[in-house]
């Protein structure tokens, strides 16, 4: 205290700041919030409805979701597509964002890769060259998120890369000035579940490695045994297979996983694949838990039902300190989107997967929002001065979590939670108001853990010339 009366106010303010985050266990990099969700400024989405979307035409902000519309990944397009509807819908009933001078509402527009390399680079191409969209958001496929920023980095337009995870996307050799991944990527998701079964859990030992035999498997894979050496090397890797992309018939991996005598199965695996492969997994009697970030899909979690779905451990890249639900605004945010939902919408999205709006579907809302914050703030279109703002720009969630973009290889830095599955009459102590459980059919989220920041910071290629000579917080 005697020390404090001798130094200017804004000094000690400084040095009370840095003390705090030093207690935390925190870089004072991640304080700063430069932006955040405003529950005030939300439009009024009553009228919201993905089956019949109020899209603006002519002098607009447009947006391509370059996904999988068709397809046997189409459900995915379908989760995207509803995610980004209802971000742009809302900035819409605001009355759009003011951009090089003119107030400009949000065109959403379909562009359907069907999974296919060839079919990704032209829908590309038509979207920048045609439609002249100011966006390529993208994707399932880290392989076919590689197309979209080639084509973004060659026609100088922003890529956001929402769910591609593979962290070769940023390396040296691809990194792009105009891609930002605001998803959490391989190497943290790896790290982060080995943290957890390592510095948090401490039981199980032994992990057999099942991953789709793709770039992204790979990195999955890869990203986990880095995480094991470092946080938790007395455990073992039994096993390590890699299956091509929807596969139908997992019965050969399953009794290999069977024979090994593994503890955890962990899997990067992504519906439909995820799906076929927890069922049969459980049809063959194999009961042992699930380690994953795709594993979430309700409505095949229902077929498995609560006692197949029970100990699955998720890594998620939207959880926040339980309870779930902290304030009013939360809860009403929350409501109109379930409500909405119960009484509005009809098929595809009517069905349990849409009921709650939260997991991937609200981080892909959420990394939406961001997107949008900065143009606004950019108050421009040019490309250049979105990256100026997004550069080192932190911004926080409505659900209270906090984004910060590394300026040099545009990674996003962030806590990531662990869901722990638990069953029905378990989930209160996450889901906190009536009627205190995400699902009555099937095991889901209960208790959460926080996977710090610090202990799973995004990959960083030195090779890459703009991250030379910097720490991992991009320093």
């Amino acid at each position: 205290m005697k020390l404090c009366s001798t130094i200017g106010k804004g000094v000690l303010v400084l040095l009370c700041v840095f003390s705090l985050l030093a207690w935390m266990g925190l870089s004072p990099s991640q304080a700063a919030v430069n932006a955040a969700f405003d529950f005030k400024k939300m439009g009024d989405m009553s009228d919201f409805d993905p089956n019949n979307p109020m899209i603006p035409t002519g002098d607009t902000i447009k947006v391509a979701i370059v996904a999988s519309f068709s397809g046997p990944a189409a459900l995915v397009g379908q989760i995207y597509y509803i995610s980004v509807l209802w971000a742009a819908h809302d900035i819409n009933k605001r009355g759009g964002i003011m951009v090089d001078g003119k107030k400009k509402l949000i065109q959403v527009i379909k562009a359907d890769h069907m999974s296919k390399p060839d079919v990704t680079k032209n829908v590309c191409e038509r979207m920048v060259l045609q439609e002249k969209v100011h966006v390529l958001w993208g994707t399932d496929g880290s392989n076919l998120m590689k197309i979209i920023n080639q084509t973004a980095n060659k026609y100088k337009v922003i890529a956001i890369d929402t769910a591609a995870v593979a962290d070769d996307l940023y390396d040296a050799t691809n990194f792009s000035r105009y891609s930002f991944m605001t998803s959490f990527s391989t190497e943290q998701v790896g790290r982060g579940i080995a943290y957890y079964y390592g510095q948090i859990r401490k039981k199980e030992k032994k992990f057999y490695i099942l991953c789709q035999d793709y770039m992204f498997g790979h990195a999955m894979a890869d990203g986990f045994k880095h995480g094991l050496q470092e946080y938790y090397p007395d455990a073992q890797v039994v096993g390590e297979d890699y299956h091509k992309l929807f596969l139908t018939d997992f019965a050969p991996y399953l009794t290999k996983i069977k024979a090994s005598g593994a503890e955890v199965i962990y899997t990067g695996d992504w519906i439909p694949d995820a799906a076929n492969l927890l069922k049969q997994a459980r049809q063959m009697g194999i009961n042992l838990p699930f380690a994953h970030i795709f594993l979430d899909e309700p409505n095949f979690l229902h077929e498995v039902g609560v006692d197949g779905t029970k100990g699955l451990v998720q890594l998620s890249q939207y959880g926040a300190e339980l309870p779930t639900f902290k304030t009013p605004e939360q809860i009403k945010y929350y409501k109109t989107w379930n409500n909405l939902w119960k009484t509005k919408w009809k098929a595809p999205f009517n069905t349990r997967l849409f009921e709650h709006g939260t997991g991937n579907i609200g981080s892909y809302i959420e990394q939406t929002y961001w997107l949008f914050s900065v143009m606004e703030r950019a108050a421009s279109l040019d490309p250049e001065k979105i990256i100026k703002v997004w550069e080192g720009d932190s911004y926080q969630y409505q659900s209270g979590k906090i984004m910060k973009m590394r300026a040099c290889d545009h990674k996003a830095i962030q806590d990531l939670h662990i869901f722990e599955f638990v069953p029905p009459e378990q989930q209160k102590v996450s889901f906190n108001i009536p009627p205190y459980y995400w699902f009555k059919g099937c095991s889901n989220a209960g208790p959460t853990f926080t996977v710090p920041a610090a202990k799973v910071l995004p990959l960083m290629d030195q090779k890459l010339d703009r991250c030379k000579g910097k720490n991992n917080w991009g320093e």
